[in-house]
């Protein structure tokens, strides 16, 4: 992957407030652990040799997810001019699971990252035409300021943090 989308996207989400930290597969686990505030609730991630450690509840119940701390979902993939991430539908409950908790851990492969939201919506057509259309694109924090003074975490996750895997 060339390193241009790479340094736009650590640029776009430094500007959200979002922390980016870079990791490999061997080391997933000890980048992800001093993130995990619990309860924690996750849905399985689909990188091999990655995997969520067991305090992480991925088959969370309404009552689990609403009293988690936070949520550890895939990013099937990431936008680099906007530091959005992807986070696709499916029966594990990834969009929940990425909305419901103050803080939110999306774990995206390198190998995923597109540099821009015409290569997005590409991807988001073929992701359709395959059957696999539904998804939430998640831009930093949750934010409004319908009634005046900004407000974090109104309508999903205070904080977000993304998990580069390099190695992926």
């Amino acid at each position: 992957m060339s390193t241009e989308p790479l340094a736009t996207f650590e640029s776009s989400v430094a500007d959200l407030g979002v922390e980016l930290v870079r990791t490999t597969a061997g080391e997933f686990e000890s980048t992800l652990a001093p993130r995990l505030d619990a309860p924690a609730v996750g849905t399985p991630l689909p990188f091999e040799g990655v995997a969520l450690p067991a305090a992480v509840e991925t088959d969370p119940t309404v009552a689990d997810l609403e009293a988690a701390a936070t949520g550890v979902t895939a990013a099937g993939y990431g936008i680099a001019d906007y530091g959005s991430v992807v986070i696709q539908g499916g029966p594990d409950g990834e969009e929940p699971v990425s909305l419901y908790a103050d803080e939110h851990v999306a774990v995206l492969a390198a190998s995923d990252l597109l540099p821009d939201m015409d290569a997005t919506f590409d991807r988001l057509a073929e992701d359709v035409r395959s059957g696999a259309g539904q998804a939430v694109i998640a831009t930093g924090p949750s934010a409004t300021a319908d009634m005046g003074a900004l407000v974090k975490g109104a309508h999903g996750p205070m904080d977000v943090t993304v998990v580069l895997l390099e190695d992926r």
